[in-house]
């Protein structure tokens, strides 16, 4: 009998999803929860297996927006699975193995192509293959310019321009639909404000470079600069709650957790999962956690459930090479961090002009929220907590921890 598999659930917010690709052909056999199919919500990418084994029968096409509890397609579960193809007896005698000449290197006479004299000799002293030359002559002739034109780019395809004024129309995908209009909401809803700083990477990066290896010995992961972000910005959080709240209507919601997202770049889009309880992880859990979220992204298997909450986000533009820029805030968060580009700049120390590895920061937040006072003030602090890393281990001073000053 056939099966129909339909469209699942996913998420109750999501009433319709887009048919990405078929895994399997059309009358191709499955094996029960085999991966058949790769669709797209405006939030995921998720697959459907093949609920029994058999013969798939495709319903809907490529491309087509779907709603939950939609037919994609059947599997006839009464097919029978084709057996192995056997493998092909040896021959008793072996030939003698052919031997292959080189090929050569085509000459103007061997495809009798019209060309002036200048433009065979260049040829054939050159070696010059006539299929990568583009004639421009009178009646299609090879001149002597199309020949140095080949010589000269090597790797340009005759008769292919290396630009044209030809367009191409693609459907906006339910991910790129749905970051499209939040970034418009975030943008229109907002009172959004930014503050800029810059911090002195000269610790942390000490501390990498003396540590890094020992640290993936005994973690079994490289040591980034997003776990001393995270370490500083949760410290930062619980001193200054504003900037971790959010709104709920008239009221102003506070977070006794920081739940941070983190913006990745995925191949079909800007998704950003989120690292829960970030306040409670150590570096070594912070970094594991970054590093499996990023490869879920890459890969196109977050769960909704990944992507979803966060209550402060981090944004590194700088693995792109940004030096600095306007983040924008990630509803219904209510401030998002920007880390960039550390680049040596000179500073001005104690009198002296010394060069230090800077990187700018730039802090968006919801004036609605979060004054001038806790923003900056929240930024002053994620630099200095940046600036003296041994800070990061109790959010303070450890003389004056021990002391209790």
């Amino acid at each position: 009998m056939a099966i129909e598999i339909k469209v699942p659930s996913v998420g109750e917010s999501i009433t319709e999803v887009t048919l990405v690709k078929w895994i399997k052909k059309d009358g191709e056999y499955v094996n029960r929860d085999e991966v058949i199919a790769e669709l797209e919500s405006e939030k995921a990418t998720f697959e459907i297996n093949a609920e029994q084994a058999g013969v798939l029968k495709i319903i809907a096409a490529e491309g087509d927006t779907l709603k939950i509890g939609d037919i994609a397609c059947s599997i006839d579960t009464d097919a029978v699975k084709p057996a192995e193809k056997a493998a092909p007896v040896a021959a008793a005698v072996a030939e003698k193995p052919a031997t292959v000449e080189p090929a050569a290197t085509p000459k103007a006479t061997d495809l009798d192509v019209k060309a002036t004299p200048v433009a065979a000799a260049i040829i054939a002293d050159k070696k010059v293959d006539i299929k990568t030359v583009v004639a421009s002559g009178s009646n299609g002739k090879i001149v002597k310019q199309d020949v140095l034109e080949a010589i000269n780019n090597p790797g340009r395809k005759p008769g292919v321009e290396l630009f044209s004024r030809e367009r191409r129309t693609e459907k906006m995908s339910n991910l790129r639909k749905t970051i499209s209009r939040r970034l418009v909401e975030a943008k229109n809803t907002t009172a959004m404000l930014t503050t800029f700083n810059e911090v002195d990477m000269s610790a942390i990066m000490d501390i990498r470079a003396k540590n890094k290896d020992k640290f993936k010995e005994s973690h079994g992961v490289n040591l980034g600069f997003m776990s001393f972000f995270t370490k500083a910005c949760c410290f930062a959080l619980q001193e200054w709650p504003a900037v971790n709240a959010m709104l709920d209507g008239e009221n102003i919601q506070y977070n006794n957790y920081v739940d941070v997202s983190i913006a990745v770049s995925a191949p079909k889009g800007l998704v950003v999962p989120v690292i829960r309880n970030a306040e409670s992880l150590s570096m070594a859990e912070i970094e594991k956690k970054v590093v499996e979220l990023a490869t879920k992204a890459k890969e196109n298997k977050l769960t909704i459930e990944e992507m979803s909450g966060g209550t402060f986000t981090i944004t590194n533009g700088g693995v792109f090479g940004s030096l600095m820029s306007t983040p924008i805030i990630n509803i219904p968060q209510s401030a998002i961090l920007g880390m960039h580009k550390i680049q040596d700049r000179p500073m001005a120390i104690n009198g002296q002009v010394v060069i230090k590895p800077m990187m700018y920061l730039a802090l968006s937040y919801d004036h609605r929220i979060i004054d001038g006072r806790e923003s900056v003030s929240f930024l002053v602090r994620v630099k200095e907590l940046l600036e003296n890393p041994a800070l990061l281990l109790f959010g303070k001073d450890p003389v004056k921890s021990l002391l209790e000053l």
